[in-house]
């Protein structure tokens, strides 16, 4: 059975579209089970992102406008909207859902976070039962690629971005965060990204700091984490093993002495200072104190470019993992296409098998001896399986059919075709 796709993400269109089809979590359980009311829809999984909207269904038939039609319906959307929708079928919307799995349809390359969204939304779908095996095992292969992408290209390994990058660099200084504390100044998006990745990689005590102590602790809440103000920055800043900086305050709010006297508390023990202010928030003389090491903007952008130069290579592998999961995908649709064929054949065999064996029984019962009846089964089942194929090809021959002679020796593993009689 077909799949279709249809779909609108960061690349057809900007977010002032994109927000007008998003699903919230509530919509999105109504909206699936009225998916399925859609005549000619089998299955559907909706995925809704802040970078895409997508709507991945089985069809029978040609229902494909009519998903369109009710998507539109749904939310109220006018034609320039649906100008930015996008269409895929069958392979080319397995490559593509192989491929936002894997990170590589994202706006930035390599991120994990969508396979998981990609899994709640299966997971929804699973709840109001919209998924049947179509769509499972599209979603299972889909989830199965992803994870042998990120086992074998390192395509998430390396850092992209600012915040990643000073988490990056302070884990190779630590070798983990386990036993350590971090100390982030500042409460902007930078900050908030640096907290989510020392959270996931398990820091052992995180400390917020900012100038307004209410978002210190809004975001705080969010990570386990403590929230104090710029005012106790002196008396916390010895319990830093990684501070990191981003602020928009217009001179340093970290100077040489202020880390001086940190360091004599913490008995020497290293520090390590990501400054990734613009203007700078640590006075550049902290680079002086021998146990201090200071980052900057400059020292991650370099980090960056490798990440970037890193991420690219390990797409180009994805790309070769995804080439033959399609073709995996592929073989198994027309695989799947036999079987109507399969099933039928099956059953009417089965149908002439117990046909044949029912009269057998009834020569049993009125006396006839054994073997006389199981040589009578054998040749009616022998005459009784034979009989459609042989008409056929005798009919195939007649009209030089030879294609279809060709496709029965195949099909029946004669490796010769028995010479002609005269």
């Amino acid at each position: 059975m077909p799949v279709h796709l249809l779909g609108i993400n960061h690349r057809t269109a900007p977010v002032a579209i994109r927000e007008s089809v998003v699903f919230e979590p509530e919509a999105l359980l109504r909206a699936l089970p009225d998916v399925l009311r859609i005549p000619g829809v089998t299955e559907a999984v909706i995925v809704s992102t802040c970078n895409r909207t997508e709507l991945y269904a089985e069809l029978e038939g040609d229902a494909g406008r009519r998903v369109a039609d009710w998507l539109s319906s749904w939310h109220s959307l006018g034609e320039d909207v649906r100008r930015c929708f996008y269409t895929l079928d069958n392979a080319r919307a397995a490559r593509h859902l192989f491929a936002v799995a894997c990170g590589l349809d994202s706006v930035v390359l390599g991120e994990p976070q969508i396979l998981g969204q990609l899994k709640e939304a299966y997971r929804a779908a699973e709840e109001q039962s919209s998924v049947g095996p179509g769509l499972n095992r599209l979603f299972q292969q889909a989830f199965g690629v992803a994870k042998q992408v990120r086992s074998e290209t390192g395509i998430g390994a390396s850092p992209v971005s600012v915040a990643y990058a000073a988490v990056v660099l302070a884990r190779k200084l630590f070798g983990g965060f386990n036993r350590h504390t971090a100390l982030l100044v500042g409460a902007g998006d930078t900050i908030e990204l640096a907290a989510r990745h020392l959270h996931r990689q398990g820091i052992r005590k995180l400390v917020i700091a900012n100038r307004s102590l209410s978002r210190a602790a809004d975001l705080a809440a969010q990570f386990n984490a403590e929230a104090i103000s710029l005012a106790e920055l002196d008396e916390r800043l010895a319990e830093a093993d990684l501070v990191i900086t981003a602020t928009r305050a217009n001179t340093p709010i970290l100077g040489k002495a202020q880390l001086s006297e940190a360091l004599r508390r913490r008995r020497r023990q290293p520090m390590c200072v990501v400054d990734v202010g613009v203007p700078r928030d640590v006075d550049p003389a902290v680079a002086e104190l021998e146990d201090a090491y200071l980052y900057t903007v400059d020292d991650l952008e370099t980090v960056i470019e490798e990440g970037w130069r890193s991420r690219r290579q390990a797409a180009a592998q994805a790309e070769q993992i995804i080439d033959f999961a399609v073709e995996q995908y592929e073989r198994l649709l027309r695989t799947l296409d036999a079987v109507p064929t399969i099933r039928a054949l099956r059953g009417d065999t089965e149908k002439l098998r117990d046909e044949a064996l029912e009269h057998a029984r009834r020569l049993l019962q009125a006396g006839r001896p054994p073997e006389e009846v199981l040589e009578q089964l054998a040749h009616t089942l022998t005459q009784k399986f034979l009989h459609g194929p042989s008409t056929r090809l005798r009919a195939a021959g007649e009209d030089t059919d030879t294609d279809l002679i060709a496709a029965a020796a195949e099909l029946f593993g004669l490796e010769e075709h028995p010479a002609r009689e005269d």
